[in-house]
């Protein structure tokens, strides 16, 4: 199915008029996917932080930050190739895609291991969407490449992730336009993980908004 042709594809942005001219970095939306707070740092106040997990993914992404192509027995693989969507207003690099046997599949490079949120699932789907208006092809799946695990997660195109992946794009958009930092996220989990958590200091402005200072491991 093409992107013309079908409502899971433009559902919750039915008009140009619906887009920011701006286009939003997909990987923008792995970081709202993840935290709201954190897409605002980054993308509206061009605030980044570096820690050892930033520097290590860097490093991991070297050889297929290079570009190139491969030819395969049935098809061919482009590395850092871009794709963007006029319709939806969002930009960025696919760092594998696979065209084999008549299908293509975007393949995304990760530090570590298969995570247990949706961020980068949302990033997959987002290069699939793209690539869909591009080219007009149907993509049924893309894939998540761990460095840790040095496999594949295969990450199936249905319609409920399609779903969140435009709802995230509206709120990309929603976001960038109004400018508001929102509130820190209830989840030390992630926060512990951010490499942004020097500057968005989520227990003090908890403590300092509410009174509340959390306890350990909540």
């Amino acid at each position: 199915m093409s992107a013309e042709s079908g409502s899971p594809f433009v559902a919750g942005i039915t008009s140009p008029d619906d887009v920011a001219r701006d286009l939003i970095p997909i990987s923008m939306l792995n970081a709202l996917a993840y935290c709201p707070r954190r897409f605002v740092y980054e993308y509206v106040q061009a605030e980044m932080l570096v820690n050892e997990y930033v520097v290590e993914g860097t490093l991991l992404h070297g050889a297929v930050d290079e570009g190139g192509r491969t030819w395969l027995e049935q098809g061919v693989q482009e590395r850092r190739m871009y794709v963007w969507s006029d319709r939806l207003g969002i930009s960025g690099i696919v760092d594998l895609l696979e065209w084999q046997d008549g299908t293509a599949r975007p393949i995304e490079y990760k530090r570590g291991k298969p995570g247990r949120w949706r961020n980068d699932h949302v990033q997959v789907c987002a290069q699939a969407l793209c690539l869909e208006e591009r080219y007009g092809v149907s993509i049924a799946e893309g894939y998540i490449f761990s460095f840790a695990t040095r496999r594949r997660e295969t990450v199936p195109l249905d319609q409920e992730l399609r779903q969140l992946t435009l709802d995230i794009i509206a709120e990309a958009h929603r976001l960038s336009a109004a400018g508001d930092l929102p509130a820190p996220i209830q989840h030390r989990a992630k926060c512990a993980a951010c490499s942004l958590q020097p500057l968005c200091l989520p227990d003090e402005v908890r403590i300092m908004t509410t009174g509340h200072r959390p306890a350990v491991g909540e």
